[in-house]
């Protein structure tokens, strides 16, 4: 590779990240800002950390190939963990945060220890009754849970001391945090780390002949999709101030695979992009008065997007050669380095 192309690769990648900086933390507050109602900047907000959610799942189920079916219990245990040490010790934000990620990572690492070695349909059933267990020990778990009264944040959302509980300042606490977790994820993905994921998705048997550790590997990258679920989870608590069971429910981890799913399996910008719409759309039918309708609707999308398109919106191969291609993150020639991977 010549000195131009690296340069010319480095100039699009400076581009395209300075377009979407712009876009998250420019042009989209100003749009809320002109259409002055409160409650779509926590539409906003939900969009991003179910973002964050959808990239999180997408490093397990997309990358690494592994169906689970209970991503919202390390979603909820992360919520669960930031509201009580936020109500009950009064801990701030910056500190129920990291730790409600290590909450849903330890979680995660916990499920994955016994069950890596269990494989497709097994696998995913494994995950499904986790995660309902995890959902009624906080349904019943009355005296430290609340059980189905939930738990409500008094302090609001607050950073050294200063109130960030107002709309435009909480979307911009939630934008940061989502916007660095999703690009921790993407680098993950876009890695030699990330190639042996999908190395093992593909033949696992293979990757294990040709000196991969695929238990050890799976164990690691579920146990960090864990810790950003987590973190997830904190920003829901910090920024809704109330939480309770439901919002962690087996529906929550439908629709976070269906997000996956829609945008394209091992498809980053796929699963921002499904959790934009599946997020926003039923949103937007809300303003066009689409009533008992809008389920109806979005479940004529999903069938429709799946059997139209079922490599999803952004299949793999596009978001590979676009992020590769534009972000600076094209392989080196091995005959002129001496060396591939990623830059």
């Amino acid at each position: 590779m010549s000195a131009s192309d690296t340069a010319s690769g480095k100039g699009r990648s400076y581009f395209w990240s300075a377009a979407i900086l712009i876009a998250l933390f420019v042009l989209v507050p100003m749009l809320l800002n002109f259409l002055g109602r409160s409650y779509l900047y926590q539409v906003a907000n939900i969009m991003m950390i179910f973002a964050l959610l959808a990239a999180s799942m997408h490093l397990v189920t997309g990358v690494a190939g592994l169906l689970q079916l209970g991503h919202a219990a390390f979603y909820g245990v992360g919520a669960y963990t930031a509201a009580l040490l936020a109500a009950n010790a009064g801990w701030p934000f910056l500190i129920t945060l990291p730790a409600a990620g290590i909450a849903g990572a330890l979680m995660a690492l916990l499920v994955a220890l016994p069950t890596m070695r269990l494989v497709s349909i097994y696998f995913a059933v494994a995950t499904l009754g986790i995660g309902q267990m995890l959902y009624l020990i906080l349904l019943n778990w009355v005296s430290f849970t609340k059980g189905p009264n939930g738990i409500l944040l008094f302090g609001g959302l607050k950073i050294f001391g200063q109130d960030f509980s107002k709309p435009a300042m909480a979307y911009f606490v939630v934008a940061i945090v989502a916007a660095a977790s999703i690009y921790v994820i993407h680098r993950l993905s876009h890695s030699y780390y990330g190639n042996a994921l999908r190395a093992l998705r593909e033949d696992d048997q293979c990757a294990d002949a040709m000196g991969i550790d695929t238990v050890r590997l799976k164990v690691v990258s579920f146990t960090i999709s864990g810790f950003f679920a987590g973190i997830a989870g904190a920003l829901w608590a910090h920024t809704a101030g109330y939480i309770s069971p439901p919002d962690f429910s087996f529906n929550v981890s439908i629709l976070i695979l269906a997000m996956v799913v829609l945008g394209g399996l091992g498809s980053l910008p796929g699963a921002i992009i499904g959790a934009v719409i599946l997020i926003g759309l039923p949103e937007v039918l809300r303003e066009f008065k689409a009533g008992d309708l809008r389920n109806v609707i979005v479940g004529i999308v999903l069938f429709a997007s799946i059997l139209f398109m079922p490599k999803g919106l952004v299949g793999e191969a596009s978001a590979l050669d676009l992020i590769r291609r534009q972000f600076g993150g094209a392989w080196r020639s091995g005959a002129q380095t001496g060396r591939i991977g990623w830059k």
